[in-house]
């Protein structure tokens, strides 16, 4: 295959980084390094980098008829600042359409879209249908729907992956490095009384690649374990690992306006037209990206939340 990866310096990008390029694919990447890290696209046989941003139609445009991609993963979104809703718009909107245009012009066999499960806004029952009305309520799960609708009318052969909390090797959003870098240094913690559902990387680097496969059938399909655990859980995990006392008075807040309590979807329809299920159980999944921090250590950490209220 010919890939282009966009956003393939952030934690999902890579490792798909990591997992294709030993198998011989031919993989381009674009990045603006607003939240990837350039030292994970190193210089290497079979791998391009393009610097800049998918909301530059004109280096989209040039990117895709000079590499001729077959296949492409859209893996590029802005999240980092809840308030900016301009880069939200430009890239997850203009930056997505940029994308479908490019791989249009391409004729690409397949496009692989990463949705966050934010769309379902607050969901009617967990889990959640695949089927469930689009509610999003967030800058970013507005921009990131409107960019998955804008693929779904476009005509193109495509898969949109409604993902879980996806955990593995330089993941930077989320409670897990959260706990994980202040306890080490020694700082307090609270958690957030939300359910989410953690899914391993190795079981979304199955899931991606039954996706990309020529007969996988194409639309919008969960990828999550079904299963939801506390945020309480995984501070727990956290401090067991680390060596630290459980922590029975630490606080507990409820979910602010623009978060919701409970996000697990629902894999079924998945697990019946894509042949795929979660392999790897909750704690191991924890333990091993802790085991990773352990060697690799925690830089910068995202939210695509606002600070909490003092």
């Amino acid at each position: 295959m010919r890939i282009i990866i966009t956003g393939g310096a952030g934690c999902l990008g890579s490792n798909l980084l990591e997992h294709w390029l030993p198998q011989g694919h031919e993989i381009l990447v674009i990045d603006n390094f607003a939240t990837g890290k350039r030292e994970v696209v190193p210089a290497l046989p079979r791998l391009t980098l393009v610097e800049g941003s998918i909301a530059d139609r004109d280096l989209v445009l040039r990117t895709f008829a000079e590499f001729k991609p077959t296949h492409v993963v859209h893996s590029a979104a802005s999240y980092k600042d809840p308030a900016n809703w301009w880069e939200d718009i430009s890239t997850n909107v203009e930056g997505t359409a940029n994308v479908i245009e490019a791989a249009r012009h391409a004729a690409v066999t397949r496009i692989l879209n990463f949705q966050t499960v934010l769309c379902y806004g607050r969901p009617e029952s967990t889990p959640i249908p695949v089927e469930h009305p689009l509610r999003p309520f967030t800058s970013y799960g507005i921009s990131k729907v409107a960019g998955e609708q804008y693929l779904a009318m476009s005509g193109l052969p495509f898969v949109s992956l409604r993902l879980a909390n996806v955990t593995g090797p330089r993941l930077a959003i989320g409670p897990i490095p959260t706990f994980y870098k202040r306890l080490k240094a020694g700082q307090a913690c609270f958690c957030s009384d939300a359910q989410r559902d953690f899914l391993d990387m190795s079981d979304f680097l199955a899931a991606v690649d039954i996706a990309m496969t020529a007969d996988a059938p194409d639309g919008v399909f969960n990828v999550s374990s079904g299963v939801g655990h506390s945020i309480k859980e995984i501070y727990d995990l956290v401090r067991s690992h680390l060596g630290m006392a459980v922590d029975p008075g630490v606080k507990v807040v409820p979910v602010g306006d623009d978060d919701v309590p409970s996000v697990v979807p629902d894999p079924s329809r998945t697990h019946a037209l894509l042949g795929w299920r979660a392999k790897v159980p909750f704690e191991e999944t924890i333990r091993r990206l802790l085991a990773w921090y352990d060697a690799h250590g925690v830089s910068d950490v995202y939210s695509h939340l606002a600070e909490p209220k003092s």
